[in-house]
């Protein structure tokens, strides 16, 4: 059976990365934009990942330009702005689709394991997946669900 941890990803510089390196630790998986109306959730992620880290959480970033284009074309420019602007020490990714006949994978699966209200699609940036530490995708949020809230579901994955 099919887990989060047989994908493998693309980092900004290019270099494949398998999410074997997370197995055993719980994951929220994230498609993030840097100029989208819910660009300051990346404070609420980073938050949550600066409390549970030490406890495993890793919060996984996947920019996307599939919305309005709200993603900057290149990659380091993206990196830059969520550091600088939200402080961001998780992981960001190279930028993939997340809907239609390129969708990454990774997030193909993640539609597939947790549909939306209305569609498995994913309807706008900041759709959020929770992974438990043994690769089963646990639960979908919305867009505007803001990080805190997840926190409550979070705890029962922790060690």
């Amino acid at each position: 059976m099919t887990k989060v941890y047989d994908f493998t990803v693309e980092l900004p510089n290019g270099e494949e990365k398998s999410l074997k390196e997370y197995e055993g630790k719980p994951l929220i998986i994230v498609n993030t934009a840097s100029k989208c109306g819910l660009t300051p959730q990346f404070k609420g992620l980073q938050e949550l990942y600066d409390k549970y880290k030490d406890r495993g959480l890793v919060i996984l970033g996947f920019p996307c330009d599939q919305f309005n284009n709200q993603e900057f074309e290149d990659i380091s420019e993206t990196t830059s702005f969520c550091q600088k602007n939200y402080g961001v020490t998780f992981p960001i990714f190279a930028k993939i689709d997340v809907n239609g006949d390129t969708a990454h994978p990774l997030f193909t699966y993640l539609k597939e394991q947790k549909k939306g209200v209305l569609s498995k699609n994913i309807k706008w940036n900041f759709t959020k997946f929770l992974v438990s530490p043994l690769g089963d995708v646990v639960e979908r949020y919305a867009p505007t669900t803001e990080p805190a809230k997840i926190e409550e579901d979070l705890m029962k994955l922790l060690a």
